[in-house]
């Protein structure tokens, strides 16, 4: 086994860092206050490459591989989970949702502009009785024979206000349960599409988080991706890569918070000596350590799965089940290292451990993930 890192993703882990490190470590903090979406800072993500990393240079992206988008994702998810969960979004779920299922014409339209971050993409899948239950789909797409009529509502969107293109997972024929669901394109400037109120949110505040409403969207029938009734596995096809991403996530979050608690025993004494030298510090940093090693390892092997032609359903699913365990276990206890200052908000670290909460339920809650592990576990 080679674990060793190429030239050129060795270049893109480190201008992922250089950048997160320059251009979204100074207003952090200010933006998870204010609730503020990062729009300079999506824009220059965009401009050096990082929304359509995947995606076919003739498409307007980088052409890169999986593992080159993880590096990058952990890097940006060590400084700032807002603007990281918008390159997870728009990279694992709207491009190459995409690019792997969309048609000539929807990509030239869409892709393009996407994957050079002209523009960004939202993936409309949850609703309010339908989370984990993708089945249940409560928005409906009615058949009008050269187009459909979108109702209903969607939830927990990420990049909800800021988007301008969604892939929006809709029934067209309830007798039909899953295989009548469909996904279709909606451009934001569609008549009877309205933004929802804002989410006011534990974590990740800097992305804009919003309800979708949809009433009597006139949505044309070249905007359906793939065949008539293929919406659904076109979303849990599009989720597990996505997973990959949100554990990339999840694992660079631990890893931040790993970083400063490291720094700040070795600055912070009592007794007469760094924290550090004591066991009881030491052995927290080694069972930190150790866990997102663990962690980094199940996320790369995923991705090496995907840019392999191998099935990525278990190795995304454990990549995201235990990396973002770490990512909460390794950010709490980086605030207990920290001791008061670790309640803080100028020492990073109490919002990394809110940030890291909800790497456990997007993309498929942490019980999700265990059904995945445990079905393809039992099939042999």
């Amino acid at each position: 086994m080679d674990f060793t890192l190429s030239e050129e993703q060795l270049m893109i882990q480190q201008a992922a860092k250089d950048f997160a490190e320059t251009e979204l470590l100074p207003g952090v903090i200010a933006r998870d206050d204010a609730q503020k979406f990062p729009a300079e800072e999506v824009k220059r993500m965009g401009e050096l490459g990082f929304l359509g990393m995947m995606v076919d240079p003739k498409y307007g992206g980088s052409g890169l591989d999986t593992i080159s988008y993880v590096l990058a994702m952990e890097e940006l998810s060590k400084v700032d989970a807002s603007a990281s969960v918008i390159v997870s979004v728009n990279n694992s779920l709207v491009c190459w949702g995409l690019e792997t299922y969309g048609n000539a014409a929807q990509k030239e339209k869409y892709l393009t502009r996407l994957a050079s971050g002209e523009i960004i993409g939202a993936f409309c899948l949850s609703e309010p009785e339908a989370g984990s239950d993708a089945t249940s789909q409560k928005t409906t797409a009615l058949d009008m024979g050269d187009h459909y009529v979108l109702n209903g509502t969607k939830n927990w969107i990420t990049s909800g206000n800021s988007a301008s293109v969604y892939l929006v997972i809709a029934q067209t024929d309830v007798e039909k349960g899953h295989k009548g669901i469909n996904a279709l394109i909606v451009e934001k400037d569609a008549p009877g599409f309205e933004v929802g109120p804002k989410e006011n949110k534990l974590g990740i505040r800097g992305s804009d988080t919003h309800s979708l409403l949809f009433n009597d969207v006139k949505v044309p029938k070249e905007n359906r991706i793939g065949e008539d009734g293929f919406g659904f596995k076109f979303a849990m096809k599009t989720l597990a890569g996505g997973r990959i991403g949100i554990a990339a996530q999840a694992l660079g979050i631990a890893a931040g918070a790993y970083d400063l608690a490291k720094k700040y025993s070795k600055q912070r004494k009592a007794f007469g000596t760094e924290i550090s030298n004591h066991q009881a510090i030491a052995f927290k940093l080694a069972d930190m350590h150790t866990q997102i090693q663990a962690a980094r390892h199940l996320v790369y092997k995923a991705a090496w799965d995907k840019d392999n032609g191998n099935d990525y359903d278990l190795s995304g699913a454990m990549a995201k089940l235990y990396a973002s365990q770490v990512a909460m276990e390794t950010t709490v206890e980086a605030v207990q290292i920290h001791g008061g200052n670790g309640f803080v908000k100028d020492y990073h670290v109490e919002r990394m451990m809110r940030d890291a909460k909800i790497t456990q339920i997007y993309e498929g809650t942490s019980e999700i993930q265990k059904i995945v592990i445990s079905r393809s576990i039992l099939r042999n």
